[in-house]
């Protein structure tokens, strides 16, 4: 079955090389595409479109798909095309020619649209809420491990003292901006489609501020021209959102797989958590932060691939966009796995002590020999050479540890600002004000 079919049937090789892949990502949408059928089947009765009657029996009968999508006990049949032929052919089985009005004033357009729209909101929320317990953790670990001390680096070379409360908040930090563009990316999700029809609007008085209602959208996709040329660059923005989170995985993971080297030799893990080498015996290899690099590098590439993939279309639906799932939808899943495994592995991370009394980090006091001249009246540039030119002559000596005085101002390694960074996350994910979300989805469920 297909909503556009009349008499004619496709070429088998037509069809398959068209649908692809497609029928599997359609059943990440099986549910989505529900709430979108009832919200506009609820808008038809109230435009008679449909009588109360009918939209309460197609309700009932979605209501039912949705169940069972949700025990996992719904496919698509073979010989039909898509999610959304196979729940209009649930709805005709089961009323007949009732069901067959749920197309009226709609598109197959403006139907994939809203349920990708329902599909990246939920998704996003998922990450949202995966983000928070890494962020806590992260947190957490700043303030556990705020005494000790870590040699910093430019251009991976010794530079300033810094400390793991410094290492650890910056990536807790990282996560709060990372999620200040995915609000951003959910502000363009949480807009309404449904109404554009096939790009150009419906001569159908049907009523679009409604299902924006019904289904919990912040507003609507006005221009119906436009709210079809989002479709790409809704999915665009959602990846350049992942790309920033994945960024900030892929950096951390990096910065583990340096320090667990045996020539810094900064941290450890347990060796369960750990893999070996199958000759020598004495590896003990970060495997786990290696892959959530990789799986992350990958998902930056997201939003090139797509921006390449619609380079150049005019304005109006084209196929090509149906690939544009086949590696955003799986990026969701894995990018959430990623920040468990994170979590695994830094919530048992052993920290060693005492790294800067190695002689080697020496060099790191440099910047704070200069302040202590500065501060005795020295002008800077003076107390710059004079200090350059012990470590010219070999003379420099790194400070005692009781001598060594280190920054209190925000943000600093006296001063981590820990509190605030908290409440800027709390705030960022506050206003995603996803209740909204779940009273509109309840009650399009359980009227």
């Amino acid at each position: 079955m297909k909503l556009w079919q009349k008499n004619t049937d496709s070429l088998k090789e037509v069809e398959k090389f068209t649908v692809g892949n497609d029928r599997d990502f359609d059943l990440q949408l099986a549910p989505f595409d529900v709430l979108g059928s009832i919200a506009h089947a609820m808008m038809l009765a109230e435009v008679n479109l449909l009588t109360k009657l009918e939209a309460e029996q197609i309700r009932k009968e979605l209501i039912a798909v949705y169940t069972s999508i949700h025990h996992s006990q719904f496919t698509i049949d073979d010989g039909v095309e898509d999610i959304h032929s196979q729940i209009e052919l649930v709805l005709t089985q089961k009323l007949g020619d009732v069901g067959k009005k749920i197309h009226t004033a709609r598109s197959r357009n403006d139907q994939v649209l809203v349920d990708i729209k329902l599909f990246l909101r939920n998704e996003i929320e998922k990450l949202v809420n995966a983000a928070q317990p890494l962020f806590d953790l992260l947190q957490s670990q700043s303030e556990k491990y705020k005494n000790y001390l870590l040699p910093g680096y430019t251009h991976l070379q010794l530079a300033m003292p810094s400390s793991f409360g410094l290492w650890f908040g910056a990536y807790a930090e990282s996560l709060v901006d990372d999620l200040i563009t995915l609000k951003g990316a959910y502000d363009v999700v949480n807009r309404n489609p449904l109404g554009s029809a096939a790009g150009y609007g419906s001569s159908f008085p049907i009523k679009r501020e409604r299902t924006t209602q019904l289904l919990g959208f912040d507003d609507l996709n006005y221009n119906s021209v436009y709210a079809q040329m989002s479709r790409g660059k809704t999915e665009r923005i959602v990846a350049m959102a992942l790309a920033n989170l994945a960024d900030t995985l892929s950096r951390l993971s990096m910065d583990a797989c340096l320090y667990l080297n045996q020539n810094f030799g900064f941290i450890s893990f347990p060796e369960e958590l750990t893999t070996g080498s199958s000759i020598m015996p004495h590896k003990k290899n970060p495997d786990v932060f290696e892959l959530i690099r990789s799986h992350c590098n990958r998902i930056k590439s997201l939003p090139n691939e797509i921006m390449l993939m619609t380079t150049n279309l005019p304005s109006g639906y084209h196929r090509d966009l149906q690939l544009l799932k086949e590696h955003l939808f799986p990026a969701f899943e894995t990018l959430r796995e990623c920040m468990q495994m994170a979590s695994l592995m830094l919530s048992h991370v052993e920290i060693k002590k005492d790294i800067l009394a190695d002689e080697k980090y020496k060099y790191l006091f440099t910047v704070d020999e200069v302040n202590k001249l500065v501060m005795q009246g020295v002008p800077f540039r003076d107390a710059y050479k004079m200090v350059g030119q012990k470590v010219q002559d070999g003379t420099f000596t790194a400070p005692a540890s009781n001598e060594t005085v280190y920054a209190t101002h925000e943000g600093s390694i006296g001063n981590l600002c820990n509190e605030q960074i908290k409440n800027r996350m709390y705030k960022v994910v506050e206003s995603f004000h996803f209740d909204k979300v779940h009273a509109a989805v309840e009650k399009l469920l359980n009227l």
